[in-house]
């Protein structure tokens, strides 16, 4: 098996780091070699924060160079399209449609584009969920992150892995049941 790889980009707060702990911990029960970083900037100040998951059976670097993603997984439309160089050609990408205005266009320095989304169809094969209402709609918006997983993991085809189990490892007692949730609807929104 080739190595596979896995962005996941969005900004602090975000659960981005989460989403990326599952997934890996995820793979390493499948028997893969999966390797992880995270890169964060002012992540607790809304800056951006991404990690890189590489699977397969031997892994040599936990680095995603530009040009060799097969998923991106994009907790905010912006960062979806400040990553795309990161896809190798015929990627997928999972989109959240959620948008979170940088400093710099809060305080009017810069816009924030209202065609990203068509932007980003333009040039990858992807699928755009409003995952926090979707996350609202099971019971908890902050669980978005783990609906992303959800998806992602139906793109990816990574099936027989116990999600359920490592969901509830992974997080507090009181929002299993709502992550569980989370990660089974991004399933269910994904035509794989």
């Amino acid at each position: 098996m080739t190595t596979k790889n896995i962005l996941l980009v969005g900004v602090g707060g975000q659960g981005t780091i989460l989403a990326a702990k599952i997934l890996t911990i995820g793979l390493m029960e499948a028997g893969y070699d999966v390797k992880m970083s995270e890169i964060h900037g002012m992540s607790q100040r809304g800056g951006a924060v991404s990690s890189h998951v590489r699977y397969g059976e031997k892994v040599y670097s936990p680095v995603i160079e530009k040009g060799s993603a097969d998923v991106l997984v994009s907790f905010e439309q912006m960062e979806a399209l400040r990553w795309l160089e990161y896809l190798r050609p015929g990627a997928k990408a999972v989109v959240n449609s959620q948008t979170i205005k940088p400093v710099p266009v809060i305080i009017g320095k810069a816009e924030y584009s209202g065609k990203i989304l068509d932007e980003i169809r333009s040039k990858v094969d992807a699928t755009v969920l409003d995952a926090q209402a979707e996350a609202a709609a099971v019971g908890n918006a902050r669980a978005l992150n783990i609906l992303l997983v959800g998806a992602a993991a139906k793109i990816m085809k990574l099936d027989g892995i116990n999600w359920s189990d490592i969901i509830a490892s992974n997080v507090k007692s009181a929002f299993v049941d709502v992550n569980q949730k989370a990660f089974a609807r991004g399933q269910e929104l994904v035509s794989a």
